[in-house]
């Protein structure tokens, strides 16, 4: 016989995952993670948010877009550029 399904409520769902209900809400609408409506009740395995977690790994080296290499110096500054028409005292 098959294991018994651990069912978890969408705000069990919401604590584990260390989100709001309103984003697991999202994540069920986009499709992202998959959820059960019984009456008026909505409930997701437990192994679905654990599978759900495991997808969700960020690849090492794929945020290069969040901390861009610092633009080379050309140069000391030592305060505001002057422009002709907006001299700086």
């Amino acid at each position: 016989m098959a294991d018994p399904i651990s069912w978890m409520s969408t705000g069990e769902a919401a604590d584990y995952l260390g989100v709001t209900l309103r984003t697991v809400y999202r994540f069920i609408d986009e499709g992202q993670l998959p959820a059960y409506k019984f009456g008026r009740v909505i409930r997701v395995k437990e192994q679905d948010v654990v599978a759900f977690v495991e997808a969700s790994r960020i690849a090492p080296g794929t945020l290069e877009h969040l901390h861009p290499d610092p633009a080379p110096s050309r140069g000391v500054s030592s305060g505001p550029a002057k422009s002709p028409g907006n001299p700086v005292s």
